[in-house]
């Protein structure tokens, strides 16, 4: 068995300012929680700004870039706090664009959000018999059941047509709690018999992405930071980039028990640990 070594403790980023000229930083649970940013989070990105490091956010959201940018500005982030935003659904976009023509689609989304899609030449189709191909991009599983999502996807499974996962977090954070994510909806189908592509954290796909924004820059001086020790801390580590977790989003009540528990679960510990993000 592999032994994990003991993360560091940081007080703020500014511990590691002399160590790295890039982050890499998960946008949900770590900047804001979907409603409003986390106390600190604005003014941690203004002084990585003004220290000249790079800052790119590295998203699990489903939507395209655009979308998380105005979603950003909103809560408060200013799009010059960092050099550029990745998300999922923009990596993900690029492999559907490569689909033939025509064919029929079925989009989970949340919101009945359809940026993911538009402009491309899919055909939308409500029905899961009717499909050629599955995009699970969102998740309302705050309104949802998983067991409905299942029944609704069935018939695709017992087809073997192919579905696409744009957001692999098996959690989210809603206004009424944690809640599954779409990455869960994902994990039902393959179960169901449906072949899955994820795309996304911990995959590599999006890192390849996040280091094309930031090229010149080595390895070594690059810091993924994020709340989710299977895509954050999972995704650094098989990237091969250091990683610090935060201790907020979905683990915020975690105990240091729990937490070491799910290092050894995982396989994978942070190089640090933060309480919050700050600077």
């Amino acid at each position: 068995m592999t032994t994990l070594s003991a993360p560091t403790i940081l007080s703020g980023l500014s511990d590691l300012a002399a160590c790295y000229d890039a982050f890499f930083i998960d946008q949900f649970g770590v900047l804001h929680d979907g409603s409003a940013a986390y106390p600190g989070a604005v003014a941690t990105l203004a002084a990585l700004a003004d220290h000249g490091k790079q800052v790119v956010l590295l998203s699990n959201s489903g939507k395209r870039s655009a979308s998380n940018i105005a979603r950003l500005e909103r809560l408060g982030f200013d799009a010059r706090l960092y050099s550029g935003i990745v998300t999922s659904g923009e990596v993900g976009r690029s492999v559907l664009g490569a689909l033939p023509a025509g064919q029929r689609c079925l989009l989970l989304t949340r919101d009945g959000d359809r940026m993911a899609i538009d402009g491309l030449p899919l055909e939308l189709v409500d029905d899961a018999a009717d499909c050629d191909v599955v995009l699970i991009a969102g998740s309302e599983g705050d309104r949802m059941t998983l067991d409905t999502y299942r029944a609704l996807l069935a018939p695709a499974a017992r087809r073997g047509v192919p579905a696409y996962c744009t957001n692999p977090d098996f959690q989210m954070l809603t206004p009424v709690g944690l809640r599954f994510g779409a990455g869960a909806i994902a994990a039902s189908y393959l179960e169901l018999g449906g072949p899955v592509t994820w795309i996304g954290k911990p995959y590599p796909a999006i890192y390849t992405a996040a280091r094309d924004r930031v090229a010149g820059t080595p390895d070594a001086r690059i810091l993924c930071v994020g709340d989710s020790i299977d895509h954050d801390i999972g995704g650094a580590a098989q990237a091969g980039l250091a990683s610090c977790l935060v201790r907020t989003g979905i683990i915020a009540d975690a105990t240091d028990a729990e937490l070491d528990a799910q290092f050894a679960r995982h396989g994978t510990a942070p190089d640090f640990i933060l309480p919050k993000l700050r600077w």
